[in-house]
Formats: structure tokens, C-alpha cells, sequence
């Protein structure tokens, strides 16, 4: 069995994964993307997934483990393994916000779009990666609600770790929640 986290960029996923690793579970990350002001925490990554689209077969090392994927690429996942994906779930808004900020850091250019464009696109986006997971046979899924996660730690931390069956250390998994890392909200 595979765990993916995945979901839209700036949606949770470092944080799960950093919240997994602390529970116990092993994870699949190379460290190669460092911290930042973006991600204090990290990211959590593992570069060859960005692979997966050309080689899908390398989802194999992941095997026992849980690894990000982010949702462009999840389409790219193999049919012949089994997976548990936890896709995390954040307001439109706070994404398009969140992505602007570390864009705006970076000082490098985004996409062409409007704020309403880009929360368009990315609704499409989503709902098409959902409808593909929820068809596949292979796929079991959890959906983790970024709100939530904030603001009852303990609770879906104990969600996700009925989810995947394992023996977790729910309270260390929830201690990695930190609010004050919260910067794009809604009003």
C-alpha cells in the first residue's frame, strides 16, 4: 500500500506530511527543496515525482510509505498499486492568496490570470483530480478539510490515522499544527 498526500499547491500538504512523519510513519522525501519563509517546516518533497508523468512505475518506491503528489500529477499514478490518498482541502481564495505571496517573495512572475480566473482554473483542476480518484478502484480516499485541521488538530489527526490503519502517535502528529503559520486567511 501507497499514502499519498496530495491536493492544489498551498493547500496543507507539507503539513500533513510533516504531521505523518511525526506520528510515525515513514515518509519518502529527499530534502532536496529546503525550508523557507514559504514552508519554515519544509516541504516534505521528493523530486523524481515530478517523473511520474514519463517513468509512473517509480511510485513503487514509495511502497509502505506515505509521499507527496502534488494533484497535477496525481493523474500520472500507475492502476496496477493500491493507494490511501489524503487530499487536503483549502479555500480557493487562501490558495490564490497564499500562491501570490510566495510568488511576490520569490520575485518571480505568475500565471496571466485574474484573481476569479485563477480560482476558476483551479476549481476545474480539483473537481476533475476528485472525479479521477473517486472512479479508480485502487483509491481509497480521505479528504482533509485545511480549516479543520487548524482549528481541531487532535480530532483529524485521529481521523487520519483511523484512515490509514496504522498505529500513529495521534498527540505528536497534532502538536506539528501551528496557527501561527497561518498567514492567508479568509476574512
Amino acid at each position: 500500500m501507497i499514502t499519498i498526500v496530495s491536493g492544489l499547491p498551498r493547500s496543507g500538504t507539507s503539513l500533513m506530511m510533516q504531521m505523518l512523519a511525526a506520528g510515525g510513519m515513514t515518509i519518502l522525501t529527499d530534502g532536496e527543496r529546503r525550508a523557507d519563509e514559504d514552508n519554515p517546516r519544509g516541504y516534505y518533497e521528493w523530486e523524481r515525482a515530478k517523473l511520474l508523468p514519463r517513468q509512473p512505475n517509480l511510485i513503487a518506491e514509495a511502497e509502505g510509505k506515505a509521499v507527496k503528489v502534488i494533484s497535477q500529477l496525481i493523474l500520472a499514478l500507475p492502476a496496477s498499486y493500491q493507494y490511501r490518498v489524503i487530499f487536503m482541502e483549502r479555500s480557493m481564495a487562501e490558495i490564490v492568496a497564499s500562491q501570490a505571496e510566495m510568488i511576490r517573495r520569490r520575485g518571480t512572475a505568475g500565471p496571466a490570470l485574474g484573481r476569479e480566473q485563477m480560482i476558476s482554473a483551479l476549481r476545474v483542476h480539483r473537481n476533475l483530480v476528485m472525479n479521477w480518484i473517486k472512479a479508480a478502484s485502487n483509491i481509497s480516499l480521505c479528504v482533509v478539510p485545511h480549516h479543520d485541521l487548524l482549528s481541531d488538530p487532535t480530532s483529524v489527526s485521529q481521523t487520519v490515522q483511523k484512515f490509514l490503519g496504522l498505529p500513529l502517535d495521534v498527540a505528536a502528529m497534532a502538536a506539528q499544527v501551528d496557527p501561527s503559520l497561518y498567514h492567508q486567511r479568509e476574512p
